[in-house]
């Protein structure tokens, strides 16, 4: 479990060790609306588009509100609420 990203509105965490290489090589990834408190797992061919995604993002050397920009289109999706454990 890896934190890649951290904003006031939006925190991402990779897990590298999620499932088997052959099945999910990109592993997954757990994305938090902090202002929602709602989150999203995405896994398998999810994450391995989200990967790329982000990859192409990063390569536009993108503000802080450009990711979090980019994070806000999966808000729609993200319906299971951040608990603290």
């Amino acid at each position: 479990m890896n934190m890649i990203y951290n904003s006031p509105h939006f925190c991402v965490v990779e897990f590298t060790d999620y499932g088997g290489a052959d099945t999910h090589a990109s592993g997954g990834f757990e994305i938090m609306d902090k202002s929602m408190r709602r989150e999203i797992f995405l896994g398998g061919e999810e994450a391995e588009r989200f990967r790329e995604q982000v990859a192409e993002l990063i390569d536009s050397e993108p503000s802080h509100e450009d990711v979090d920009a980019f994070l806000h289109r999966y808000s729609a999706l993200m319906t299971q609420p951040l608990t603290l454990h």
